[in-house]
């Protein structure tokens, strides 16, 4: 059974960081382009980040650009994605997903092939 499970989120005050953590059992990651998405209560889940097979390409939103930083550990079979100065707009469920096809088309539909159960962050003002 393929399972994706985050780790590393918390309630934290802005203007602090935190590691999010992605692994997973009963597939290898290192065949997967991997995406951070997130939805916060009442909005539209939304893509954060995301690193190609190869970790020669990674993505940002806007909102994250220059405060996330997306990394894979192909060794270990994990995905991490680095959060600084964090504030309360960052509050969400923060989901790893998995896609194998090719990385553009990831970009372009964000559908990915496996999902994990999200991990909570929450920024106090």
């Amino acid at each position: 059974q393929v399972q994706l499970v985050e780790s590393g989120g918390g309630l934290v005050q802005a203007g602090a960081s935190l590691r999010l953590s992605c692994a997973a059992s009963g597939l290898s990651l290192n065949n997967y382009h991997i995406g951070w998405f997130r939805q916060a209560p009442g909005k539209e889940r939304e893509f954060v980040a995301a690193i190609a097979v190869s970790s020669r390409s990674t993505d940002y939103a806007d909102s994250v650009k220059g405060r996330c930083i997306v990394s894979r550990d192909n060794a270990k079979n994990m995905v991490y994605l680095q959060m600084n100065s964090l504030t309360p707009e960052d509050t969400a469920a923060y989901y790893c997903a998995a896609a194998a096809t090719p990385y553009s088309l990831f970009m372009s539909t964000r559908k990915a092939k496996y999902w994990g159960q999200g991990t909570q962050v929450t920024v106090s003002s």
